[in-house]
């Protein structure tokens, strides 16, 4: 009788395969007893045959059997069933047969004769595995669906509701105006939106209007011909033509020039662009989602902003609230920078200290999302642990969250500047180190007891990049 504890209670369907009748009988009586659906089948051919009208969890193959080798089957299965997990059986076990099963596709391998409870858990190995697998990928729906949206990580209430709306409005033509302040990610926003739309598969070509000189702007938009100016010595296609079919993001709409503002509402109007230098429109099929951190109702009283394209462009308005107004955000946004700069730097940071986790929930985040990534980016590089401390914070988080005094020493109260002493005492033994190893960067990162990485992120940060060297 087996043990209780090898009772199975996934009733997964086990398949046997062996040409030994007593043997096939024998196993399928314990596996049947230990709580598994089991079939059995004389031949490779045979199971084969079934495989394409059952569904199996595991299959138990013999080694030798009529027709084609165990491992010819496994080769087989692997190819027609990927998902099935193959064990193989065999009296004449070695390394260089299990490593062989193993690269054919087998998930185990057992030697002959066996005990009941010796298989039995062999099996129960694979359904704790697959249980894992299936709970994996369930938490794996859960946290996408409920942190993230369009690679937003939010968990907040008025982000989901951004999130549904945006759900709503975007398998709709509508021209839609974003605004928040820098950094809170609104040309994230805007790829959602053309993400949850039917133009998905189309470009989404993105422009930052505060970026490009008036002078050229008119043509990154629209394009020209050859000879239209001076140094158009080619013709060249505008930004909102290679859009074509998808979405153009006007990032600091309010920067576009009022010259420019005319020619934007007549697309927005007529779907149409006029290249320079062209006679002839050219037809255009783009969205338009745009985005300001400047007040343009504002803008429109003093003339800087035309009215007529506000009110095109302002059809459905969504406002991403500062990061400092939804302090929930902060430790889903904290895991997921952690995760993905952990994996761009080669790190293995595996937590952030509940002090650090207080100390960033407390901060006043002007610069956003995007100056708590930088932030959590420089602590995984500066901390010398397998968790981001308080100390490998910025000193002005640490200081503005009411930190600092409990991690920075008080050896010199002439200059009551934590920030400033701070950076001043790591300069000074910079100095000191490298100048001991003769601009050897390694051994005085070692001297200093930080790493190679650290040590280089301080040369930076302190200008120290060319200290030590001849």
């Amino acid at each position: 009788m087996l043990d209780s504890s090898l009772q199975s209670n996934q009733g997964l369907n086990v398949l046997v395969v062996d040409d030994d009748a007593s043997l096939r009988k024998s196993i399928k009586l314990n596996l049947e007893h230990a709580g598994f659906v089991c079939s059995t089948q004389d031949s490779a051919t045979n199971a084969l045959v079934d495989l394409k009208s059952s569904s199996f969890d595991i299959i138990l193959c013999d080694l030798r059997l009529p027709e084609m080798s165990g491992i010819e089957f496994i080769r087989k299965c692997s190819q027609s069933n990927p998902d099935v997990a193959v064990v193989l059986m065999t009296g004449f076990g070695s390394s260089a047969l299990a490593l062989e099963a193993i690269q054919a596709g087998a998930y185990d391998y057992i030697s002959k004769p066996f005990a009941p409870e010796e298989l039995i858990l062999t099996l129960r190995k694979i359904e704790e595995r697959e249980k894992l697998k299936a709970e994996n990928q369930e938490l794996r729906s859960v946290v996408e669906q409920t942190y993230s949206f369009a690679n937003i990580v939010a968990q907040s209430k008025v982000m989901k509701d951004i999130f549904e709306t945006v759900k709503r409005l975007a398998n709709f033509n509508t021209t839609v105006l974003i605004r928040g302040e820098s950094g809170t990610g609104k040309e994230l926003l805007a790829r959602a939106i053309h993400h949850n739309s039917p133009r998905r598969g189309k470009p989404f070509v993105a422009i930052n209007c505060g970026a490009i000189p008036d002078n050229l702007m008119e043509s990154e938009l629209f394009g020209h011909k050859k000879g239209a100016f001076t140094d158009a010595v080619r013709d060249k296609t505008g930004l909102f033509e290679e859009a074509n079919g998808g979405t153009i993001f006007l990032d600091e709409i309010g920067e576009l020039p009022l010259h420019l503002q005319v020619k934007l509402l007549r697309v927005l109007q007529e779907q149409q662009i006029h290249p320079v230098g062209e006679e002839k429109p050219r037809s255009i099929d783009v969205r338009i989602v745009a985005a300001t951190l400047r007040d343009l109702e504002e803008d429109v009283e003093i003339g800087r902003f035309r009215d007529d394209l506000f009110y095109r462009l302002n059809v459905v308005a969504l406002t991403i609230p500062a990061l400092r107004e939804r302090p929930e955000d902060i430790p889903v946004l904290v895991r997921h920078f952690l995760a993905k700069h952990n994996k761009k730097l080669g790190t293995n940071v595996k937590e952030v200290h509940p002090d650090a986790l207080k100390c960033l929930m407390n901060y006043n985040w002007r610069g956003n999302v995007r100056e708590l990534e930088n932030c959590l980016e420089r602590s995984l590089v500066l901390t010398e642990s397998n968790s981001v401390d308080v100390q490998s914070l910025p000193t002005h988080i640490q200081e503005a969250s009411g930190f600092a005094s409990k991690y920075v020493g008080s050896s010199n109260l002439d200059n009551l500047s934590i920030k400033q002493r701070t950076k001043d005492l790591e300069t000074e033994l910079i100095i000191r180190a490298l100048e001991q190893t003769k601009g050897n960067r390694t051994r005085a990162a070692k001297i200093l007891e930080i790493s190679h990485r650290a040590l280089l992120y301080k040369l930076k940060e302190y200008n120290l990049e060319n200290q030590g060297k001849k």
